[in-house]
C-alpha cells in the first residue's frame, strides 16, 4: 500500500519557482497528538500556578489574621490579669476595713467573710496557647460586685462610727521600710528564737514619727531596752507605743490627733541602727499593726 504524504506547497513572491514539502500522514497525527498533548499539559500547568497563587495569598492572609489574634489574645490575658489584681487589691482593702469595723478578726483576715457571702469564684488565666476561660470575666464580675456591695456598707457603717475610726491606729507612724515584721524571729542580739512583738521600721535619723490615731499620751520616758518612748491610749482598747526615738515632742497627758508628730526617729536603747520599733495592743494584747493600716 502506498504511503499517503500531505503536501504542502512554498510558493516565494521573489520568484517563480516553488517547492514542494511531502510530510507523511502518520508523521502528521504524531505531531498533532503532541501539539494536543503540549497545550493540555500547559493549559493544566497554569491552573496549578494559579491555585497555588491564591492559596500561597490565603496562608499570608491567615498568617496575619492569626498574628493579629494571638495580640487581641495577650491583650485580653493582660488586661484579666490587671483586673484580678485589682479585684484582689480591693479585697484585701475591704478586708482591712472589715477589721477596723469589727466585722472580721485579724485571726481571719486571709478569709472571705464580709465579702458578700457565696463561694469564692477561682480565677484562673488561661496558659499560654490556650483558650481564655468563658468564665473569667463573669467571675471578676461577680467578685467585683461583692467588694463594692461591701465597700458600700462600709461606707455607711464608718459615716455613723466616726469617733470609733478616729481611735483606731490606721497609719503608718513613719515613712520607711519594714525591717522586721511581727510575730517570731531570731533575736538580733541573743541570736535566739523570740517573738516581736511590733513592727521594726527602718528610716533616716529624725525622720517625723506620728500618732497612728487620736488619742492621749499616757506615757514619755527614757529605757535602756526601749530608748526613748512614747505610749498613747486610743480608747476602744487600743493603745500604741513608739520605741527608740531620738527625741519626742509631746507630753503625759497631752491630748493628740492623727498625724500629729509625737518623736523623731532615733537608735536610743536596744538599737542596732536609726529605726522605731511600733507596736499596737488591743485590750493589752500586742497584735500586728499591719492589720490595721488602711493607707498605701
Amino acid at each position: 500500500m502506498a504511503k499517503k504524504f500531505i503536501s504542502i506547497v512554498i510558493v516565494p513572491n521573489w520568484k517563480t519557482s516553488f517547492r514542494t514539502i511531502n510530510i507523511p500522514q502518520k508523521a502528521v497525527r504524531l505531531m498533532l497528538g503532541a501539539g494536543i498533548s503540549f497545550l493540555v499539559l500547559f493549559v493544566f500547568f497554569l491552573l496549578d500556578y494559579f491555585s497555588m497563587t491564591m492559596t500561597k495569598a490565603r496562608y499570608r492572609e491567615l498568617l496575619k489574621e492569626t498574628s493579629v489574634q494571638k495580640e487581641t489574645i495577650a491583650n485580653y490575658e493582660s488586661t484579666i490579669s490587671q483586673m484580678k489584681e485589682t479585684i484582689r487589691n480591693f479585697e484585701d482593702y475591704a478586708r482591712k476595713i472589715n477589721v477596723l469595723a469589727g466585722l472580721q478578726s485579724p485571726e481571719n483576715l486571709k478569709g472571705e467573710p464580709g465579702l458578700g457571702g457565696g463561694e469564692r469564684a477561682d480565677l484562673i488565666l488561661p496558659q499560654q496557647n490556650k483558650n481564655i476561660e468563658p468564665g473569667a470575666l463573669q467571675a471578676i464580675k461577680q467578685r467585683a460586685d461583692a467588694v463594692e456591695k461591701n465597700l458600700n456598707y462600709m461606707l455607711h457603717f464608718f459615716e455613723s462610727q466616726t469617733a470609733v475610726l478616729a481611735t483606731t491606729p490606721t497609719i503608718w507612724p513613719t515613712v520607711g521600710w519594714v525591717s522586721s515584721p511581727f510575730g517570731p524571729r531570731i533575736d538580733p542580739f541573743t541570736g535566739r528564737n523570740a517573738f516581736h512583738a511590733g513592727l521594726d521600721i527602718a528610716t533616716n535619723l529624725n525622720n517625723p514619727v506620728v500618732a497612728t490615731a487620736d488619742g492621749v499620751v499616757v506615757q514619755v520616758g527614757s529605757d535602756k531596752y526601749k530608748g526613748n518612748y512614747v505610749s498613747i491610749s486610743h480608747g476602744n482598747g487600743f493603745s500604741t507605743e513608739y520605741w527608740h526615738l531620738n527625741k519626742y515632742a509631746v507630753r503625759s497627758g497631752q491630748k493628740i490627733n492623727r498625724g500629729q508628730v509625737i518623736g523623731y526617729v532615733g537608735k536610743t536603747g536596744k538599737a542596732l541602727g536609726p529605726h522605731l520599733h511600733y507596736e499596737v495592743h488591743l485590750n493589752g494584747k500586742p497584735i500586728n499593726p499591719v492589720h490595721y493600716i488602711i493607707e498605701e
